[in-house]
């Protein structure tokens, strides 16, 4: 089970406002259970773990032990929910560097189609020159332009090198399980295919195929993921302040309450960095709506301390802190001995590296609290699929309450379209024109 330690949150929050919050959290918990709040027909993810393959999770496993097999590259097309769990468990578990040396049997994986950069569209394609590659997209409708662009072209080089059927061969969609776009390509053009199930949208969507298909292709066993969500929701199934989750929402809110507008994700791990815009954005769509929310910004420790750290330690008192931690590996570095000692690290001769990392999250959190910023610590216990997979289940559980106790829709997200609607205008999209 995840601990989390609030023992670094009182002075803005005390006893009795933990327990003066306790009847919220309970009727949050219970509105997202029992379904009777607004959104309820979007709580499909609360269903999503299992211990046991089902029919569409072996055919995931055999369509990721194909493009294992024949693929140096395998490209995710998709925005927002539809890649960004997926690159959370990927370089999580296997670090931000995972591409460098891999090909065929374990390939590379990049991701396209979230953003509209030329730029990063000339890296990706040259990249791809003289490498075998398939394709996975991801899109509810098909037709969000950022992916569909990508998809686009990404379909045309595949057509290009090796024919309209051979191609096809090489192209997954995860979608809509009977209408959109790419729904109906799928079917006409015979591709393999995986459901985005409607219960469960973008954001919540990372223990299906959305998440598990990509994850599979860098060689994670998503049914230890999928174990590990199975294990959070059993263990978090508590209507107490024994529930870990329960600490985590009413923290939060708490903190909200008394003006902190800004929690800080982070991590001293620098493969944890995507997990961080994948949290991001299921807070920010889920809680941001009715001139409410907090902002969620994340960060990378001790590199950040090394920008933002200035801001943290003495800026606006208007921030709080959430600190993720896993247990150190069992492969060590020690610190050698040096006889000139020019560096002055001497004083570290025979200490392993994670134990000077431990003395800098004790040192930060103190330096923290001191300066008038609250921590809050996760403490997820020894790295590994399993514990991914539980971590997901859990911040999904702890966003999905935490929305209740604000006073929001956790699963709606009407301001994501306005953007859309202002650039489809300016390019022209037929039924966009501009009304003068």
């Amino acid at each position: 089970m995840i601990q989390v330690d609030i023992s670094n949150v009182w002075g803005p929050i005390s006893l009795p406002d933990l327990l003066g919050i306790e009847k919220e959290v309970f009727e949050a918990h219970r509105t997202l259970a029992e379904g009777t709040g607004e959104g309820a027909e979007y709580r499909g993810w609360l269903d999503l773990p299992t211990r046991g393959p089902s029919p569409e999770i072996t055919r995931i496993q055999k369509a990721a032990e194909k493009i294992r097999a024949e693929s140096d590259v395998c490209v995710v097309v998709g925005i927002g929910g539809s890649y960004l769990g997926s690159r959370a468990a990927i370089e999580l578990l296997q670090g931000p560097n995972r591409n460098i040396g891999r090909a065929k049997g374990d390939p590379q994986i990049f991701f396209a189609g979230n953003s509209l950069s030329t730029r990063h569209w000339n890296e990706l394609t040259g990249l791809l020159e003289g490498k075998d590659f398939d394709l996975i997209v991801i899109s509810k409708s098909g037709t969000t332009t950022e992916p569909a662009i990508a998809f686009r072209g990404l379909r045309w080089m595949l057509e290009r090198r090796y024919g309209t059927d051979g191609a096809g061969s090489r192209i997954y969609a995860i979608t809509d399980p009977c209408s959109g776009a790419l729904r109906q390509m799928a079917t006409e053009k015979g591709w393999e295919s995986f459901v985005i199930p409607p219960a469960a949208g973008g954001r919540f969507s990372v223990l299906t195929a959305v998440g598990l298909l990509p994850m599979a292709v860098a060689g994670i066993d998503i049914m230890q993921v999928l174990c590990g969500a199975m294990d959070a929701k059993e263990s978090y199934d508590m209507y107490s302040f024994e529930n870990p989750v329960w600490l985590y929402a009413a923290v939060r809110n708490l903190m909200y309450r008394k003006g902190k507008t800004i929690e800080l994700f982070e991590s001293f791990e620098p493969g944890f960095r995507a997990f961080g815009l994948w949290w991001q954005q299921l807070f920010g769509e889920s809680e941001g709506k009715d001139g409410k929310g907090l902002f969620p910004a994340t960060a990378e420790l001790t590199a950040d301390l090394h920008s933002l750290g200035q801001l943290i330690q003495q800026g606006q008192r208007n921030l709080f802190e959430t600190m993720v931690r896993f247990d150190a590996p069992d492969k060590k570095m020690t610190i050698m001995g040096d006889v000139q000692n020019l560096d002055g690290l001497n004083y570290l001769e025979g200490k392993t590296l994670d134990f000077v990392d431990e003395q800098a999250y004790l040192g930060t959190v103190a330096a923290h609290c001191d300066g008038g910023v609250p921590v809050i610590t996760m403490d997820c216990g020894e790295l590994t699929a399993r514990t991914v997979g539980e971590l997901f289940y859990f911040l999904e559980l702890s966003c999905g309450i935490s929305a209740y106790i604000l006073g929001v829709n956790p699963f709606n997200q009407p301001g994501v379209e306005l953007y859309k609607r202002n650039m489809f205008e300016l390019l022209g999209k037929p039924g966009y024109e501009i009304k003068n």
